[in-house]
């Protein structure tokens, strides 16, 4: 690991690009991104949803806005299969 923090500053500081570790293949680097959003966005949907639920068993009328607003993170996860197909 500090290998590759130590190879990062040599190519940022001086510039040298043949020293520079070889690229993380296409495929990996987008399986990374959605990854990492999908579990962003399960963070956020666990304490939304818990929340939505005790504003439920409060007042039924407030099923649409907690609906909304624990499907909302989900949005992430798509934006980043929209950006991997674009640029893939």
């Amino acid at each position: 690991m500090m290998e590759t923090f130590a190879l990062i500053a040599n190519v940022v500081l001086q510039g040298d690009t043949a020293a520079a570790a070889p690229a993380i293949p296409a495929g990996a680097a987008a399986a990374l991104a959605v990854g990492l959003a999908a579990l962003g966005s399960g963070y956020a949907e666990r304490g939304i949803g818990a929340a939505a639920v005790g504003a439920i068993a409060e007042d039924d009328s407030m099923f649409g806005r907690g609906l909304i607003l624990t499907v909302l993170p989900e949005t992430l996860v798509i934006l980043a299969l929209v950006v991997v197909f674009i640029l893939g």
